[in-house]
């Protein structure tokens, strides 16, 4: 990552001279593609609840983020929170979409991968997660998988959401308070 980062910081120049700051360089966005590929993914999929749309949108989301690469600028946030932002905008058109074509929801039919004794207690508790984070409006659903699962920080969120960074950790901690209380609810406390 730190790879990442200098080549982000680092002006280049233009062929009238001038420096563009923030410009994602080939080897830089190779090196944030390999960093953020399965975390953009797996919020995808936490979003949509379908494992082709997610594969749809974190390759459009990383297509956006190739042609935009030189309009870059790390005042306004890291690579990986602008990747965020443009992964969000490709869920909401999805969901958009599906609700224009009347798909609601999130799938219940997704699959998990094991199938012994300690698998079960793993897709127990990732159902109530599941089942907690498809009660939250989609608002907080958003915000809660954009922390975890973009590892985000409260900045990097505001800017994201375009709120401020008070207000997107006062979200935050509602919809956190909102999701132990479902899962209590159901008999597990295991939300973070």
């Amino acid at each position: 990552m730190s790879a990442l980062v200098s080549s982000f910081d680092q002006p280049s120049s233009r062929a009238g001279g001038a420096p563009r700051q923030g410009v994602l360089d080939p080897a830089a966005f190779d090196a944030l593609f390999r960093d953020c590929a399965a975390d953009v993914h797996g919020y995808l999929i936490s979003l949509l609840g379908d494992r082709a749309a997610a594969e749809d949108a974190t390759a459009l989301a990383f297509e956006r983020l190739y042609r935009s690469r030189s309009r870059l600028d790390h005042r306004r946030g890291t690579p990986r929170a602008w990747l965020f932002a443009i992964a969000r905008n490709a869920a909401l058109d999805e969901l958009r979409y599906r609700r224009r074509k009347g798909s609601y929801g999130l799938r219940e039919d997704l699959v998990e991968d094991r199938a012994s004794g300690d698998a079960l207690e793993e897709v127990e508790r990732r159902a109530t997660v599941r089942d907690a984070l498809a009660s939250l409006p989609l608002r907080e659903r958003e915000l809660v998988l954009l922390k975890f699962h973009g590892q985000l920080s409260n900045s990097e969120l505001a800017r994201a959401l375009g709120i401020s960074e008070s207000n997107a950790g006062t979200r935050l901690h509602r919809a956190l308070t909102q999701l132990r209380a479902h899962c209590a609810a159901t008999g597990r406390e295991e939300v973070a």
